[in-house]
């Protein structure tokens, strides 16, 4: 009995154990880790990927080209989320978040390999983190909202890895202006949603040609060819019901025996649509946006009024609608007033490329706005967008916390300065941890020296000195090949940005590095038909 096998897991589960499950692990989040390093800083490289159909990305942005590829290792996808993570949270900073957690991991090897405990590795690591959030703290520095300039030298900061050229300026400019104006106030404290701004892109003219739009674009074309396509000093109904007769639940039949009484039965179909625009017309209104569906006598109804009229509005566009012109979705008619209605300066449709669209523009103090998006080629066109959603939320960052620090690595280095006077105050193995997380800091300046082609050792070396001397601010210009002033550069970034990414690539390093057991399940085959192998390999039977 004793030499029976007992089975425990199902046949094909594989299962790696102890060191070499550590080792596997790391080694897959530092292979993601390398995937971005070169994409790193104002001269790092694009890439190109491809997808199983053939679909081509061209982009040097962290998250997009993390979410793109198809990773199946389960170390691996964790750095992925911490890119997913810092995206969602922050909108900027994917790659130095990734970079950090595949060195941090690359570190805590090394230290392994020394006989240090995994879980002594991350104690170092966490107090590490926290001297690093509270130097963080002490180095920033504030800004007005109504300082536009310094808002500016923040995206154009963000921007300057992005593939604009030309239109950088332009885009910032775009991205401040849209914030700003959807900026409230709750609980005493300044907010922006990025829901409250709505991103429409089109192909054609240029990116200089790109606008804000101070109300909202509707993807959708006017109903009926007789209603105007112009609407100046607009009174907007936004209407979630529908403007045609609805059916009954249950299931009826109408018996017309005579041809009078067919007649009456679409007269009475044509009075109630005759009511619903009557009552329309009665509160004021001269622009209809509808959620529902529009009936053909409605549409006619309301051309002879005047009237405008967009159907099948998306919800988002119609929440969107109502922040922008100040208006009040309905969703019955009786209960429509004057009060409801919305204002914008105009309502127009246009046609843009080859779709037409409608404008709701001139908004008095929209709460919601666009942006048009233009560019002469697909790809730039994509990229255009990424850019311009880490642009406002930087700016985004900025508004909900008004403190930024200096970018060009000077912020890494300084942090990494601290942690290793403070690890002096802690003898034993965690001090290892601790300078171990220093060294690990240091890999953003290094990138962004080598993505360069500048020498990272005499970067070093410069940087330390300045920062031992209590240069602060002092980073490295990938222009010039020198250590600089990056305040005095207006190379800034919100810190924001730089607590998040500090975090979350922690948080990602200890989950990896308490690993020490990994148990895959076989894949599970795709059933082939049955019938079709088994009449392949029969011989059919007669009688």
């Amino acid at each position: 009995m004793s030499s029976q096998p007992v089975i425990i897991l199902k046949e094909g589960t594989s299962r790696t154990r102890g060191r070499a499950a550590q080792r596997n692990n790391i080694a897959a989040a530092k292979i993601i880790a390398e995937i971005v390093k070169t994409t790193l800083g104002p001269k790092g490289m694009d890439k190109i990927l491809v997808d199983s159909i053939g679909d081509v990305v061209v982009t040097n942005d962290g998250a997009t080209i993390l979410e793109k590829m198809d990773v199946e290792h389960p170390a691996a996808k964790m750095i992925i989320e911490v890119a997913k993570t810092q995206d969602k949270m922050v909108g900027d900073g994917t790659t130095t978040a990734v970079v950090l957690a595949g060195e941090l991991l690359k570190k805590a090897e090394e230290l392994i390999d020394q006989k240090v405990h995994p879980s002594t590795v991350i104690t170092g690591y966490r107090r590490a983190m926290v001297t690093a959030l509270k130097r963080l703290d002490e180095i920033a520095k504030n800004v007005s909202l109504q300082d536009k300039a310094t808002l500016k030298k923040i995206v154009k900061t963000s921007l300057g890895s992005k593939s604009l050229g030309f239109a950088t300026d332009h885009i910032a400019d775009l991205a401040i202006d849209s914030v700003l104006s959807v900026v409230k106030e709750v609980n005493g404290k300044l907010r922006a949603d990025k829901d409250d701004i709505q991103i429409v892109k089109k192909m054609g003219k240029s990116l200089l040609e790109s606008e804000v739009i101070k109300g909202i674009i509707v993807d959708k074309e006017v109903v009926h060819p007789a209603m105007p396509k112009v609407v100046k000093n607009a009174r907007v109904a936004l209407i979630d019901a529908p403007f045609e007769i609805e059916k009954t639940e249950f299931s009826a039949e109408i018996r017309i025996r005579s041809p009078e009484l067919m007649k009456q039965f679409l007269d009475e179909e044509h009075r109630i649509l005759q009511e619903m625009v009557d009552k329309v017309a009665s509160v004021g209104a001269n622009v209809v946006f509808c959620q529902k569906g529009i009936d053909d006598a409605a549409q006619f109804f309301l051309a002879k009024k005047g009237i405008l009229a967009v159907r099948r509005v998306k919800r988002s566009d119609m929440e969107k609608l109502e922040k922008a012109t100040g208006g009040r979705i309905i969703t019955n008619f009786e209960d429509l007033q004057s009060k409801d209605l919305g204002c914008a300066g105009s309502v127009e449709e246009r046609k843009i490329g080859e779709d037409r669209m409608v404008f709701v523009e001139g908004c008095k103090d929209p709460k919601a706005v666009a942006v048009l998006i233009r560019a002469g080629l697909e790809r730039q066109l994509d990229e255009a967008e990424r850019s311009l959603n880490d642009a406002i939320m930087n700016v985004i960052n900025i508004v909900e916390d008004n403190r930024f620090v200096p970018g060009g690595g000077a912020v890494e280095v300084e942090l990494a300065r601290a942690i290793r006077e403070e690890a002096a105050k802690y003898p034993g193995k965690e001090q290892l941890a601790m300078i171990a997380y220093a060294e690990a800091l240091e890999v953003i300046p290094k990138t962004l020296s080598e993505n360069s082609g500048l020498d990272p050792i005499d970067i070093m070396t410069a940087l330390r000195n300045k920062h031992a001397e209590n240069g602060i601010p002092y980073g490295i210009n990938v222009f010039s090949g020198k250590v600089e002033d990056m305040f005095a550069n207006g190379v800034i970034e919100p810190i924001r940005v730089k607590v998040q990414a500090l975090k979350s690539s922690f948080e990602a390093t200890a989950m990896i590095l308490r690993i020490d057991d990994v148990i895959a399940s076989s894949k599970k085959k795709e059933e082939k038909g049955k019938s079709g192998e088994e009449g392949a390999g029969s011989t059919p039977e007669f009688d």
